[in-house]
C-alpha cells in the first residue's frame, strides 16, 4: 500500500514567513512562537504540523524552521540571544519592503555561501545549491539531533531518572520519582525554593516521539489540582499549538512545559550527558605594544 505523504515546505520557503512572523510578534519571539506562527501565515495543515521527522522525535517542519532561523541569521536577517530568543535586526525589518520572496531566497543563499568561502557580499557570491548549505550548517544542529535521538533510545525509566537528575541540577530539593501507574501521569515531585518561598511541583517525563497535544496537558492538570502549587511536563517531543494554549488558559493553574529542544538546552547549560569546549580566542593588540 502506497502512502501519501504530506508536502512539508522547503527550508527557502519558510524564510519570508520566519521574518514575517518575527515581525507580527513584535520584532522578537520563541522558537515555538515562531513555528506557530509561521504555520499560521503558511496555512499549513494539522497533517503537516505534526509529520514527524524521519524517527523524530520533532515533527519535519520544526526541523525545517529551525534550519531557516539559522540561514536568516548567518545573512544578517535575524539574531538570537542565549535564551532562544530571536529578534529581527535592522536588516531583517529592511527585507520585509525591500525584497520580494525570490530575492530574499537569493540573497540569504548568497550570504551563506559567502560566510562558508570566506568571501563579502560584495564579491557577488554567487547563489549555492541546498546541499552545499545543508552542509556548512550541520555543525549547529547536529549535536540537539543526535542527543534527541539517544534519548529515544534509553528506557523510560532511565530518562525518568535523568530528569530527576536535571531538576535537581536547577535548583530543586526532595525531588523523588514514584514510577506510579494509573496516577494521572505525575511521575514525581519535587520542591523549588525561591529566594523565601518553596513551591511543590509534580512533574511528568515523556520519552515521545511526535507532538504532545492538550489532552495530555488538561489530564496533567486534573491529575495536579490540590497536590502541588505547579506543574511541570518534559519531554522529547514538541508540545502543538493547543498544548501550550492550554498550559495557559486563563482560570486554571498554569503548566510548564519544556519540549525536546528546550531540554536539550538544559542539559547543555547543566553539562549532564554533554561535554562543552570553550574556544579561546586572542587577538594581538598592536597599538597597546607599541605604546609600551
Amino acid at each position: 500500500m502506497v502512502i501519501d505523504l504530506p508536502e512539508i515546505p522547503k527550508v527557502p520557503d519558510l524564510f519570508g514567513a520566519t521574518i514575517k512572523a518575527l515581525d507580527g510578534l513584535g520584532g522578537s519571539a520563541s522558537n515555538d512562537e515562531i513555528d506557530d506562527r509561521v504555520g499560521d501565515l503558511l496555512a499549513l495543515s494539522a497533517e503537516v504540523r505534526s509529520f514527524i521527522h524521519k524517527a523524530g522525535p520533532l515533527p519535519k517542519v520544526n526541523y525545517r524552521c529551525a534550519w531557516a532561523r539559522s540561514w536568516l541569521k548567518n545573512a544578517g536577517f535575524v539574531e538570537n540571544s542565549g535564551r532562544g530568543v530571536w529578534s529581527l535586526t535592522a536588516l531583517g525589518r529592511s527585507a520585509l519592503i525591500q525584497y520580494n520572496e525570490a530575492e530574499l531566497v537569493k540573497r540569504v543563499r548568497q550570504a551563506n555561501y559567502a560566510l562558508r568561502k570566506g568571501m563579502s557580499l560584495t564579491e557577488d557570491a554567487p547563489p549555492p545549491t541546498e546541499g552545499e548549505l545543508t552542509v556548512s550548517l550541520q555543525p549547529e544542529m547536529g549535536w540537539r539531533e543526535q542527543l534527541l535521538e539517544t534519548l529515544g533510545q534509553i528506557h523510560p525509566a532511565a530518562f525518568e531518572r535523568l530528569c530527576q537528575r536535571l531538576l535537581r541540577e536547577a535548583g530543586f530539593t526532595r525531588v523523588e520519582v514514584t514510577g506510579k501507574t494509573g496516577d494521572g501521569g505525575i511521575d514525581g515531585t519535587g520542591v523549588l525554593r525561591m529566594n523565601l518561598l518553596s513551591f511543590q511541583v509534580i512533574f511528568q517525563c515523556k520519552r515521545w516521539k511526535g507532538s504532545v497535544g492538550a489532552a495530555t496537558v488538561r489530564d496533567f492538570r486534573g491529575a495536579m489540582v490540590g497536590r502541588a502549587d505547579k506543574g511541570l511536563i518534559l519531554t522529547t517531543a514538541a508540545f502543538t499549538a493547543d498544548a501550550r494554549r492550554e498550559a495557559t488558559r486563563d482560570g486554571a493553574p498554569a503548566i510548564d512545559l519544556v519540549d525536546g529542544e528546550a531540554l536539550c538546552d538544559l542539559l547543555k547549560l547543566h553539562r549532564i550527558g554533554l561535554t562543552v569546549k570553550m574556544v579561546e580566542e586572542i587577538t594581538l593588540d598592536h597599538q597597546a605594544l607599541s605604546a609600551i
